[in-house]
């Protein structure tokens, strides 16, 4: 195994898709020349040259419209849009073009595209620049939307989305690019099929006591937690869900019902978020087997601060986390710490 950060699992992955399929292109602003805001694209234009790796304007709208087309006329379009808070622009041709050309074209013509782009708090870029409003795209049948926490899942997943015939929204959060993990020494190479199931959630711990779910950065946050209260004798059993459509139901539902409890943390708003379905989901599937009310730990329901300490407070953490978990726990008679 090798040690490497997100950032290089996903500059690493695409270049490896595109020397093994030679209808894979990217396209986005600054990708070329400067190589991309986050540097994903780093060398892909000296080494593939501007047929493949186009530098568009200012336009998503625009650029995300052609990339539909190329799509479906087979080529492998993969979209980098500089922060999730530009696909606004192109919420209409994601929404009403991408996602729904498959069935209204009778499945005459796919639409083989993904859309790479970071979101996400914690970077002092202000409130509208630090959304999580991956919940818009998740809501939408014709989507595929994952969201990896790890190096591994990143190069894997990508792959997995680059390869499919459906149009993928790859979520990656600024807090996660320079975090480190391990992942196989073939990993960049062309010939790799190793491909994540898309649609499948991970334990990622085991435990006994509580189910902690998160997706992204917040599944890194929630190993993060898992691993401190283990030194307080909690056991915490972590689920990534790694795919936000489709959606892993069976998972982290079968999860509760060994533990009987769970709290979701995610980095979007309370009110209506991914966290509210996956409660939902729990109080279906689990509600026999639940000791105790399903928590959830989300983001302070305001526009992101720019002042440091406010965005900081506004964002879920370690200590906000594992005091929900305490209580959840503390509720039900078991001993906490």
């Amino acid at each position: 195994m090798s040690v490497i950060t997100y950032r290089q699992a996903l500059r690493d992955t695409l270049r490896a898709e595109m020397l093994r399929d030679e209808n894979v292109f990217v396209l986005g602003e600054e990708i070329g020349v400067f190589e991309g805001s986050y540097k994903i694209t780093e060398g892909l234009l000296k080494e593939f040259g501007p047929r493949r790796v186009k530098d568009t304007p200012i336009a998503e709208e625009g650029f995300v419209g052609a990339a539909i087309g190329a799509a479906m006329l087979g080529l492998r379009p993969v979209v980098e849009l500089m922060t999730i808070n530009f696909s606004l622009i192109a919420i209409d041709q994601i929404i009403n073009h991408a996602a729904k050309i498959y069935g209204m074209f009778g499945g005459q013509t796919s639409v083989p595209m993904v859309i790479r782009t970071p979101g996400g708090g914690g970077q002092q870029l202000g409130a509208t620049h630090s959304q999580n409003i991956e919940l818009f795209y998740s809501f939408i049948p014709g989507l595929k939307v994952l969201a990896p926490s790890t190096p591994a899942e990143a190069s894997a997943m990508l792959r997995a989305a680059i390869r499919d015939d459906d149009p993928v929204l790859f979520l990656e959060n600024l807090g996660l690019y320079n975090s480190k993990g391990e992942v196989p020494e073939d990993y960049a190479e062309a010939d790799n099929d190793d491909v994540a199931p898309i649609g499948r959630a991970a334990v990622t711990r085991e435990g006994t006591d509580i189910t902690l779910i998160g997706y992204s950065r917040m599944a890194m946050v929630a190993s993060q937690v898992a691993e401190k209260l283990a030194r307080e004798d909690i056991s915490v059993e972590v689920v990534d869900l790694r795919s936000l459509r489709p959606l892993d139901r069976q998972t982290f539902v079968d999860s509760v019902k060994k533990t009987g409890a769970a709290v979701i943390c995610e980095d979007d708003w309370l009110t209506y978020g991914i966290g509210a379905e996956i409660a939902a989901s729990i109080q279906e599937g689990a509600f026999d087997y639940l000791d105790a009310p399903v928590r959830r730990v989300a983001m302070a329901e305001v526009p992101m601060p720019y002042a440091k300490p406010l965005e900081t407070a506004a964002l879920p953490s370690v200590e906000s986390i594992s005091t929900a978990i305490k209580e959840t726990l503390s509720a039900v008679g078991k001993r906490v710490g």
